[in-house]
């Protein structure tokens, strides 16, 4: 299979994201996605496809976005060219990319993205790569659902070599940590970027292993988590956490800064972001709190798997 052959990626990418709202859904039992098929055409700084996919107030899910997005443009914008001193030239990029955040706060919110990217360098050399992963930010720690989405995150990667997993951990951790806070988002998962060290059809086989182990990871801990009784105090600490989410995906992410740059659509772009969120001002757990725990035991980079 050529890099060239992109109709491959986006036929599986529309595969997994079709997948993903199915399950999603079943899961959730109460509500559907509500699908919004976009195009982009002419537009001197992006063209282009996709599909949004939305479920709102579900039984599970407050909000979930599934996105797919297919885009090509004569400008590289800054947040994918800088760092990597490419040319200001041509671009294509194709992906999914989703965030769910159930409405109980003892189920985590997940994040996952897989994606293409082809451009040329300054030498004028076309060059390709893949990247995504995934992670988890939980409101309360469970050791057993850390070990379990490690493990999947793992086997997922294992396959592919006996160090993959420890080197896109530790990337995770380091990409998904709030700098202005001085705290990770959540307890990782997996993430990459840049990624072409083997060969196309390998390199495409990865990414292929990594976006379908998604589900595997996080389902279970949704069907384990969903029906345990909470209050209003959980809802706070909650809606404060997600305050940090909203911060790391609209200060930090590449992905938001690379559709915004591109003038994508606002919409597909923000998606990530909760329906209910709130700031207090300095707040503070109380002490030996299950909130504390959170920040003190599992908001650390923990190696959960040996």
């Amino acid at each position: 299979m050529s890099w060239r052959d992109t109709q491959t990626i986006r036929h599986y990418l529309c595969c997994l994201q079709q997948k993903i709202c199915a399950e999603l859904a079943r899961v959730d039992g109460m509500s559907t996605f509500q699908k919004d098929e976009w195009a982009r055409d002419g537009d001197t700084r992006l063209e282009g496809s996709g599909m949004t996919c939305v479920l709102e107030n579900g039984a599970v899910f407050e909000k979930a976005g599934v996105n797919f997005s297919h885009v090509y443009g004569d400008h590289l914008p800054d947040s994918a060219r800088v760092s990597r001193g490419f040319s200001d030239g041509v671009f294509e990029a194709l992906g999914v990319s989703l965030v769910v955040h159930p409405y109980n706060p003892y189920v985590p919110t997940s994040h996952m993205n897989v994606r293409f990217f082809s451009t040329r360098n300054t030498m004028g050399e076309d060059i390709w790569w893949f990247g995504g992963g995934f992670d988890l930010t939980p409101y309360y720690g469970f050791e057993e659902d850390c070990v379990h989405w490690h493990t999947v995150a793992k086997q997922a990667c294992d396959p592919f070599g006996e160090d993959i997993y420890s080197e896109l951990k530790r990337w995770c951790d380091q990409y998904f940590f709030i700098q202005h806070r001085h705290e990770p988002r959540g307890i990782g998962g997996l993430f990459f970027d840049d990624w072409n060290r083997w060969d196309f059809d390998t390199c495409f086989s990865f990414l292929q292993s990594v976006g379908d182990a998604y589900l595997t990871a996080y389902l279970p801990i949704v069907e384990a988590r969903k029906n345990t009784p909470f209050g209003e105090r959980e809802k706070t600490f909650q809606k404060i956490r997600r305050g940090r989410y909203v911060e790391f995906n609209l200060v930090h992410d590449r992905g938001t800064l690379f559709g915004l740059q591109t003038g994508g659509r606002t919409e597909s772009i923000l998606m990530s972001l909760p329906k209910e969120v709130s700031w207090v001002y300095n707040y503070q757990p109380d002490k030996a709190s299950q909130e504390e725990a959170l920040l003190a035991k599992f908001l650390i980079g923990k190696d959960w798997i040996k």
